[in-house]
């Protein structure tokens, strides 16, 4: 599962919410309290009568008992807010089951038995959006993590593996549309309308990976050659109207389908692939065997609606789905502590995909950047908990960037030990070992250990230790002899005040500075608290860069001089090694200035250093633009936060936004001739135009800091020139944090222009909440009261107060009511849908990084929600560790 890659009053629909409220008290899940289920279930057959308000299911489970658990004489069926129409035991009507809360207790005497459970649900009531429910007038499921127990009574955990067989009917004016997991077998018509169709999924499967979607969809229809010859139809279903938009997802998909076949070897395994776009939906898309179900937003682009951004998130979501078909579903989870074993693994294979598919050192930025703005602050905040945890009160709530992000470094870091081909070797022992199972974060381990030929037995401290290590570097110089000695510290966590040291790859160059060259890059290990690494052949001392590539998830502390990361800029061949001198020098100054340790001799020196190095970005004529981009984004507000022991949101704002001033102004002609060169590149796909739109938007945010009228007019006219999004969007960006008129008219004719189309007026709305305009907080309570916005719609809620959460004069308002708003967000939402609602107490719970005003402030409205009666599990849980 991909979880939402994007980041309101209530609409007077509180009939939508479930009835019944779940307990405020949930019970702790440890992970050392695992034991086998007592039954095997090897084959289910699920039988469904549809209908929008009404639907009907009746499940037989094949049962016997499993020789490897304890014996129960008792099988529990989970459930979440079912009632049970009827109960058989092999053909028979029995009236000794019971209820234990929500799960159903059936008595079983033998070894081997016919289970048969009927349930009646109401989709259009589940505005939780998990389990089976309605959409726009169509049916559809999410099941992962706990979602399958809304629609039958099962024993619903991962290690629960199972043969399905689905029989769905409804009514065809409908329904015309009936798909679930696996292959179709038969189909048909019944009477007065009814049609209705079987399918039939042979490899055995948990039952978070069911689904079904119902509905009146169209195709675009292709097949795929596998490489042992089998013919795969290919199909991505979408509303009428929304076909046209589908070509680059199909694409897409191709792509990811003869890429795991050439770097993993793996081929698909059924005859039947398909994805349907769902436009209520929580995550940003569902790996469910051979039936994927997308958000909407990862599967419909076109140049006039889509931007760049969205293209290439497209193509990385439909990767990461289609690459669970082995990391996920051929292998799954033994229990959801093991979350990382699919997802960070996943993660990791999807961003390998996208590097190949574009560029592979801006693909590494961007990675690194979604870790350092959204992962360090979680590892250093109330919810630090290591990538697989050892226990939960809500598993939805552990769907984080920890368990996925982190844990893609953490395997990349194996690759990195290992090599790509060594790697590789460890992966097929894995897939090959455990084909068909429900395996461990240990299997893996052990699979790449035995595959590869590694000692991982220290290495397995980052599966269970939180924190973002950190490495304090020197280097020294005499004679012919440069000496890095390096040491390590993890900070504490909740939980865990003491952490050993673990071993952290690290790639190293080290640069002669006359020529401008190193001697070659080596990777060393640090394994213990402290070690030293000798290089000898330099006479002069050198300029060092370490962890190229990112070779380590970890923060680098080392004095530095503004010359030497000056240098490194403009000489390292490592282009992230290269972006993070850019980064450190920007941080170091600005950090500097925060802290009142710069005067203003200090001040213009530091800035003069990085105009030195912005300028020679911008003249650096080898440089593709796709770079150029990425080398010329400013470090972000959460990761300037980050580095400091205490943050004030305002005061890094003001800095921040000086420094981008004096830079658009420093280098006004530069930036206006980089957007006059960037604007005569003609519009297409490939890298040179993609890059081209890049630094064209940059230019502008840097005229707009520095010469807001200029950048005004300059936004206007691209905005009024665009031929596609990624044009249109980064003027309309620039222009609402602009207080000219041309905000106001460019801002109605986005509206207009687009109005219908929910993808783009969701970022119509994320403009406005993002913005750098000094009323965004009256803005966006205005924008809550719109007719376009609801909370039944998760996109449009993310779309709204997500970016909010990120401003700093709106969100961090020294009154407070930025925290205020979002409390009551989460307080509204709760009821309707309590996974969505929970992902918004994150930016409220790093109040302990905040200067004592906001602090108070932050607390006391985490405090309010607390105290309100009938909180959802997900959201009592965030609220109370983060209130720690």
């Amino acid at each position: 599962m991909d979880i939402a890659r994007t980041p309101a009053t209530p609409d007077g629909n509180p009939q939508m919410a479930d009835a019944a409220p779940e307990p405020k008290e949930p019970p702790l899940i440890r992970r050392a309290d695992y034991r086998p289920f007592p039954w095997l279930v090897p084959e289910v057959s699920l039988d469904f009568r549809l209908g929008l308000a009404n639907t009907r299911v009746k499940a037989t489970l094949t049962v016997h008992r499993n020789a490897k658990a304890e014996p129960n004489p008792m099988i529990r069926l989970n459930g979440d807010g079912l009632t049970p129409l009827e109960v058989l035991v092999d053909g028979q009507p029995i009236n000794s089951w019971s209820m234990d809360g929500d799960d159903l207790m059936v008595p079983l005497p033998g070894d081997s038995h016919l289970l048969e459970v009927t349930t009646e649900i109401d989709p259009s009531a589940n505005s939780k959006l998990m389990g089976l429910y309605a959409s726009n007038g169509m049916l559809c499921t999410q099941c992962e993590a706990e979602g399958f127990r809304r629609i039958v009574f099962f024993p619903d955990r991962p290690d629960v593996l199972s043969t399905y067989k689905v029989r769905m009917e409804g009514p065809k004016d409908q329904f015309p549309v009936l798909l679930s997991n696996g292959n179709e077998v038969a189909t048909g018509e019944a009477d007065d309308g009814v049609h209705w169709a079987e399918w039939h999924d042979p490899w055995p499967k948990p039952s978070y990976l069911f689904a079904l979607v119902a509905g009146d969809l169209v195709a675009n229809r292709h097949t795929f050659t596998t490489m042992s010859g089998r013919k795969v139809d290919l199909g991505i279903w979408v509303r009428d109207g929304d076909l046209e938009r589908t070509d680059h997802a199909m694409q897409s998909l191709k792509h990811s389908m003869k890429w795991d076949e050439e770097t993993f070897g793996r081929e698909y395994d059924l005859d039947t692939f398909n994805i349907v776009a769902v436009s209520d939906f929580n995550m940003g898309a569902m790996e469910n065997k051979g039936l994927n179900i997308f958000n909407t937003k990862y599967v419909l682009a076109d140049t006039e609606t889509a931007t760049d951004g969205d293209y290439d998130g497209i193509e990385g979501v439909i990767g990461h789905e289609y690459f669970h078909n082995w990391s996920g579903d051929r292998v799954t989870c033994r229990d959801w502590f093991q979350l990382s074993l699919k997802e960070g693994f996943t993660v990791l294979r999807d961003q390998l995909f996208s590097a190949d598919m574009g560029s592979e050192p801006v693909k590494r930025i961007e990675d690194v950047r979604v870790l350092r703005s959204v992962q360090f602050p979680e590892d250093s905040g109330p919810l630090a908990h290591p990538i697989r945890p050892d226990s939960y009160q809500e598993i939805s709530n552990f769907y984080t960037a920890t368990v996925y992000n982190k844990g893609a470094e953490v395997i990349r870091m194996m690759r990195t030990l290992a090599g790509p081909e060594r790697f590789r070797k460890g992966t097929d022992h894995y897939f090959e070992s455990h084909d068909g199972e429900a395996a461990t974060c240990e299997d893996f381990i052990e699979a790449i250990e035995e595959g590869a030929g590694l000692d991982l037995k220290q290495f397995r401290l980052w599966y269970s230790q939180a924190g973002t290590p950190k490495v304090s570097v020197v280097l020294e110089h005499g004679g012919d002899t440069a000496t890095l000695i390096l040491s390590q510290t993890v900070p504490p966590t909740p939980g865990q005040p003491d952490k050993k040291p673990m071993p952290i790859p690290l790639k190293v160059a080290l640069f002669d500075r006359k020529t401008g060259k190193h001697h070659g890059e080596q990777l060393v290990t640090l394994n213990e608290a402290q070690q030293s690494f000798s290089f000898t052949g330099f006479t002069e001392p050198p300029v060092l860069s370490i962890n190229r590539t990112f070779s380590a998830p970890v923060a680098i502390e080392r004095e530095v001089s503004n010359d030497d990361l000056v240098f490194l800029a403009a000489h390292d061949d490592d282009p992230f090694a290269r972006y993070e001198a850019m980064q450190d020098l920007v941080v170091r100054h600005l950090c500097a200035l925060l802290s009142g340790s710069l005067d203003d001799k200090a001040r213009d020196a530091g800035r003069e250093a990085i105009g030195a190095a912005f300028a020679a970005v911008l003249g650096d004529g080898q440089l593709d633009d796709l770079m150029r981009g990425e080398l010329l984004i400013l470090p972000g507000e959460t990761y300037l936060a980050e580095q400091m022991l205490v943050a004030d949101p305002a005061a890094i704002r003001a800095e921040r936004e000086g420094l981008k001033a004096w830079l658009g102004t420093r280098l006004e002609s530069e930036f206006a001739s980089l957007h006059a060169g960037a604007s005569a590149v003609p519009t297409t796909r490939d890298a040179a135009a993609k890059g081209a739109r890049k630094v064209k938007t940059q230019a502008l945010v840097y005229l707009a800091a520095g010469v807001p009228g200029r950048a005004a007019e300059m936004a206007a006219a691209q905005y009024d020139a665009a031929d596609n999004m990624t044009d249109r969007q980064g003027a309309l960006m620039v222009l609402t944090g602009l207080q000219t008129p041309e905000r106001t008219h460019k801002l109605l004719d986005f509206y207009n222009r687009f109005r219908g189309n929910a993808l783009v007026i969701d970022k119509w709305f994320a403009l406005q909440a993002s913005s750098l305009h000094p009323s965004v907080l009256e803005q966006v309570k205005a924008l809550a009261e719109h007719p376009d916005f609801t909370l039944k719609n998760p996109n449009r809620v993310r779309s709204l107060y997500m970016p909010f959460t990120g401003t700093a004069q709106g969100f961090h308002a020294a009154s407070g009511e930025g925290y205020r708003i979002i409390a009551d967000l989460i307080l509204a939402l709760d009821p309707l849908n309590p996974q969505t609602a929970a992902r918004f107490v994150t930016p409220l719970g790093r109040w302990r990084r905040l200067e004592p005003g906001r602090a108070a402030l932050m607390r006391g409205e985490l405090e309010r929600i607390a105290a309100a009666p009938k909180l959802s599990r997900d959201t009592y849980e965030q609220v109370t560790r983060s209130l720690g």
